[in-house]
Parts: C-alpha cells; structure tokens; sequence
C-alpha cells in the first residue's frame, strides 16, 4: 500500500548510508528528479553533499552510525544548519530485503520521514573535545601498563624476582632498581641499596631476587621497554596539561568549596583533579561512595554537565543501559536481562559500585543485602544503577550526598523487616509482640 502524505512526521527528511570510501544519500521522490545520489568522503564532496540536501528543502537528515566515518559527515550538516539524527543500525539490521547501499539510504529516509527512529544522543562539542583527550590519556596509561609487563618479562627471564619482593615494580624502589640496572649496575647488593623504607621486604631478600644472570638480549628489551615507558609518561603529562586547561574553561570562574580530605590515587593527574571536576559540574561527586575522582572524570567527560536532554532519571538509566530491557509476549516474560552496551560511564559506574564490595559505607550494606538476594553480577548492575541516580539527581538538581553510614542502613531495614512481619501476622489473625519491652 503506497504510503499516505498525511503519514509523514517528517516530509523533508533525507537519509544517509555512511560508508568509508562512499555516502547514498536518499530524499523524497517530491523533492528532487534524482532522489539518490553518491558522494565521496572528501570535505569538498561533503560541501556538495550539504548543498544538495539544502536545494532539496531538507530539514532533518537521519544518519547510520557506522564506525567513525559518520564524524566529519555529521559536524559538516550541523555547521551548515541541517538537524542531524544519529540512529543505530540495530534499528534497521532486522529489516528483510535491504541488502544494498541504495536500498539502505532510501529505507532510511522512508523510516524517518515516518517518524520510527530515535536519534542518539550526542554531547556539546566542549564535552566532546574533553572527551577526545581523557581518552587519549586512558588508552597512554593502558599501552604504559603493556610496557611495564614487557620490563617484568624481561627481568624474569634473566632471573631476576623483583615482583616477588615488591608489590608494584615501577614504585619509587622499582623503578630506581630498573633505571640502574638499565645504567649499568650489575651488584645485587648496590641495586637493593635503594629499597625505599616502606618496603615490607627486608634488604637481604632483595639482594636475592637481584641475582640472575644478565644476558645481554634481555638487557636489550628492558631498555627499550623503559624508554617507551618515559616517552608515554611525557605524553600522558601532556595530556593532564590539556585536560586542566579545558576543564578551567568549562567551570567558567565558580568555586566549589570540597569537604574532606582527597585521596591520592596512582593514575590521577598531578593537578587538583577533584576540584576542578566539582568547580566544571557545579557538585562534588566524589562525596558519593565508590566514585573517585578517576571515575568521575570518566562520567563526566562521557555525559557532561548538562542532562537535560534525558526527559527522566528513568530515560538517563536506561541509555547507560543499567535498567531491564523486559521483552514480553502472551503474557510471558522472554528476557528481563539488561542488553549489552559498551558505554563507557556504564563500564565506570560498574566498577565504582565493584569497589564498594568491603565498603562500612550505606551504599556497601545496600550491595551486600543484594548479594544475599542474587548472584554478584546482577547486584553489581543494580548498585551500579542506583549511583547513576545519585549522580543524574546530584547533576540536575545540585544535591549533596551524605552517607548515613552502615548502621544507620542497617537498623531501616531493620524497621522495615518488622512492619513486614507485623503486616503479615496482622493478615494471618496474630498478633506480634516483642520479647523485650524497649524504652
């Protein structure tokens, strides 16, 4: 049945198949004698493509997320004042028949000329500049562990047991044993002689650990793997640098006033990272249990500041993919399971609500209490869901978290296991009372 022109929510909409080396573009069969045309990925072609669609009279351009071609495509139609909808392709995989680029395109149009496609939501263009550098400073740190692993291989294969006697091999004692085993030093009991005082170890055992046979190949990888590490150090300084001057131009002068005292973590930057997030959100979201400031930079440079764009707490949860997709049919639950999703401040929330495992804190009694009640995963998704309310209320209505501690949790519950009883004794016709009368 052809479709009807009162149908369309949408009557001036184009559709885009993004490909690497090609772009189908499809428009209503109303607005041009051509309603397909291809275009390469070049700025100029994308020029060309944003001068059709605008002689077109088109107003709104459904794009297919695919890989990071759709990037450049998507700031060229935005700067040019087109309204861009980025939609994932699982929205279309399950559609029969449209096997072909111009097939894509012109289904794309058709489903969004009708109004059937959600758009994704994409931050402003300060947040996604932040975002693009705590990136690259997460992907340096993660390639500088790699480089770490290589040293320690390399010293094991000369039979030299540094890890067996110190907890974290590029510490202050690690790292001074390496760079002189690299300089030169061959003494087993000159190199111990830089054990750092809070080393559990005593310096005889290091001396032990220290004695291997230093074969020169193996010299060679641990040289070559301490230089990688220094070069990644000196770009991941780089990085801080670039993160602390965005980040005081997105606080835009304000002064949060933080309480308490900051712990120092290994991999933070070496500026006041937890007071210019607070200054930039307006909130100090380290106050929630479970979210250090390494966590929070990833939440933030992941949804930014400003979730107005989320209608509700319910619609904010359910794009990180931390609520039920509930699939129902005649009656019978098929799937009550969240559905995988690789968002990144999913990942940190998840790994915060991990971390609250052996926490004395409200929040680690709320975790603990579900893993009475359900397998660890699932606890761990719902105490993830519940600190991304915390931090969706904390961002939209300047709230400040106070933990009420552990026995404060302990004795709600408590009341509530009480009243519960009462209420059920009172349906069953009894009557309940305490073995000792309290004041």
């Amino acid at each position: 049945m052809a479709m009807r022109k009162r149908d369309e929510v949408y009557p001036q909409a184009a559709g885009i198949d993004v490909g690497a080396s090609r772009h189908w573009v499809a428009v209503g069969s109303h607005a041009a004698s051509e309603p397909v045309r291809e275009f390469g990925p070049t700025t100029d072609e994308l020029d060309a493509l944003a001068d059709w669609l605008l002689a077109c009279e088109v107003d709104v351009v459904a794009l297919e997320s695919t890989g990071v071609y759709w990037i450049p495509l998507y700031e060229v139609l935005e700067r040019r004042g087109l309204q861009v909808w980025l939609v994932d392709a699982r929205q279309l995989r399950y559609v029969p028949g449209r096997k072909s680029d111009v097939q894509d395109c012109q289904w794309l149009q058709k489903l969004m000329s009708l109004g059937l496609l959600r758009a994704a939501w994409r931050p402003s263009d300060g947040v996604c500049v932040l975002r693009a550098v705590a990136r690259q400073r997460e992907l340096l740190i993660r390639e500088q562990a790699r480089w770490v692993q290589r040293m320690h291989k390399a010293l094991v294969q000369m039979n030299i047991q540094l890890s067996e006697v110190l907890s974290d091999m590029m510490g202050v004692t690690g790292q001074a044993i390496v760079r002189d085993i690299v300089g030169g030093q061959r003494d087993p009991r000159v190199l111990a002689s830089h054990r750092n005082y809070r080393v559990k170890a005593d310096e005889l055992s290091i001396v032990k650990a220290l004695t291997g046979n230093w074969r020169e190949e193996h010299l060679f990888v641990l040289e070559q793997a301490l230089g990688m590490y220094d070069d990644l150090a000196r770009r991941v300084s780089h990085c801080e640098a670039k993160l602390q001057a965005l980040l005081a131009g997105l606080a835009d002068g304000q002064t949060v006033r933080l309480q308490g005292p900051a712990k120092r973590a290994k991999n933070l930057p070496q500026f006041d990272l937890r007071q210019a997030l607070a200054d930039w959100a307006g909130v100090d979201l380290t106050r929630i249990d479970g979210l250090g400031a390494s966590v929070v930079l990833t939440v933030l440079t992941e949804i930014g500041t400003d979730l107005s764009h989320f209608a509700s707490v319910k619609h904010f949860c359910s794009w990180l993919g931390l609520c039920p997709a509930t699939k129902i049919s005649g009656g019978k639950v098929l799937r009550a399971a969240t559905r995988r999703s690789a968002n990144r401040a999913r990942q940190a929330l998840k790994m915060a609500a991990l971390a609250l495992t052996h926490s004395r804190s409200a929040l680690g009694a709320f975790y603990r209490r579900l893993c009475t009640r359900m397998d660890a995963p699932r606890a761990n998704t719902a105490v993830a869901h519940k600190l991304a309310r915390m931090v969706y209320f904390m961002l939209t209505r300047g709230e400040t978290y106070v933990d009420q501690g552990q026995q404060h949790y302990e004795e709600q519950q408590r009341l509530r296991s009480v009243a519960a009883l009462k209420r059920r004794a009172a349906a069953l016709g009894f009557q309940l009372q305490p073995t000792i009368q309290t004041a």
